[in-house]
């Protein structure tokens, strides 16, 4: 992963899915932090769990924490 912060979670949608953009690329929407961690799986991180998400300084949480899933 290339930048400071490589995973962008955009505010939530009025469906509640928030976009996950990791090293540019949009990898799709979560509706839940076990989302997000599945999505850093994908991206290569396969150690990366839900508690990792929470802590984690490679993620700019926009629009809210990861305990926003709302609007």
């Amino acid at each position: 992963m290339a930048s400071a912060t490589p995973v962008v979670i955009y505010p939530p949608d009025e469906d509640g899915g928030r976009r996950v953009r990791i090293d540019g690329a949009i990898r799709g929407r979560a509706f839940s932090v076990q989302d997000v961690a599945r999505f850093m799986q994908d991206a290569g991180l396969q150690e990366f769990d839900e508690m990792d998400v929470v802590r984690s300084g490679l993620i700019e949480w926009r629009g809210g924490g990861p305990d926003v899933w709302t609007q």
